[in-house]
């Protein structure tokens, strides 16, 4: 399958390109800058140039393409209007997307995050949050995988918390990263809240399985570890670059503040049965052991 696929050179994307490579697949990538290109070029990708905000690209690209991966979300959470920003251009490229592929039979996967279940690990069959800080991927999608009934193919992969490889990337990493800068290892609150963890190796496996597999407006849990307790995460940061670990309010970490407090394990046990996925790779808490001081 010739597979068009946005955010091919960032964390996750990095593992899905040679993942879908190993297994027979061609890769037509969106590529923002020349380093970007280069990076995914190297690893057997063709390019085409453009970023989430280019429409006519991603355009351009699905109408080249047999299946669409959507990966790509702006890296800026220095304010709650920067983050409606990069919601909203996420927004207007899965909905061009959706336009284009509707009645052709061709998959779509796009990615997501695992939803909040009061109580318990929350499972592929809960919603996803319509209200908080990042509501407006859940109303995205939730209509985007309505559009099933319209004839298209479109699945979910719903990431945790922290996709991780090297000791770093999502969540885990932001904490690392402003350890480094503030000298504190924190979390908020007394840090009983749990993130679920996948590593970017076997995320990348479920995408291409969902690419492959995966009924029309159905979702799935790239879940490794079901919940890492913060405080645990933050402990192993702290060791790692020598700095104390302690509780910190939650406007430290600006507009994904009430994310971080939040308690939210998630399972994966129907993505195991049904697709036959299963993580080999390090847990988060095995794989922070490699960040260095």
């Amino acid at each position: 399958m010739h597979v068009f696929i946005t955010g091919g050179s960032g964390c996750i994307g990095s593992a899905v390109v040679p993942e879908l490579l190993a297994h027979g697949h061609s890769v037509l990538a969106l590529a923002r800058s020349d380093a970007s290109a280069s990076a995914l070029e190297a690893a057997g990708a063709q390019t085409i140039r453009g970023s989430l905000t280019e429409l006519d690209a991603i355009r351009e690209g699905v109408a080249q393409a047999e299946g669409v991966i959507h990966l790509a979300f702006g890296n800026d959470f220095s304010s709650a209007e920067a983050l409606a920003g990069n919601i909203a251009d996420e927004t207007a490229a899965v909905t061009t997307t959706a336009a284009e592929l509707v009645g052709s039979d061709r998959p779509f996967v796009v990615v997501s995050g695992t939803p909040l279940a009061q109580g318990r690990p929350s499972t592929e069959e809960d919603p996803l949050p319509l209200e908080g800080p990042v509501a407006g991927r859940g109303v995205t999608l939730t209509e985007v995988l309505g559009m099933a009934s319209q004839g298209l193919r479109v699945s979910a992969v719903r990431l945790p918390r922290t996709v991780h490889s090297d000791g770093d990337g999502g969540f885990a990493g932001l904490l690392t990263r402003i350890a480094r800068q503030s000298g504190v290892s924190g979390y908020i609150g007394d840090g009983s809240q749990r993130w679920p963890a996948v590593h970017a190796a076997d995320a990348a496996v479920l995408f291409r399985l969902a690419l492959e597999q995966a009924p029309a407006g159905t979702s799935w849990h790239a879940v490794a570890d079901e919940g890492d307790a913060v405080r645990d995460i933050a402990e192993v940061i702290g060791r790692r670059l020598g700095v104390p670990v302690q509780s910190v309010p939650p406007e430290t970490y600006g507009p994904l503040g009430p994310v971080f407090a939040a308690d939210q394990p998630a399972s994966s046990a129907l993505t195991r049965a049904r697709l036959g996925w299963q993580p080999t790779h390090p847990s988060l808490l095995e794989d922070l052991e490699s960040i260095q001081p």
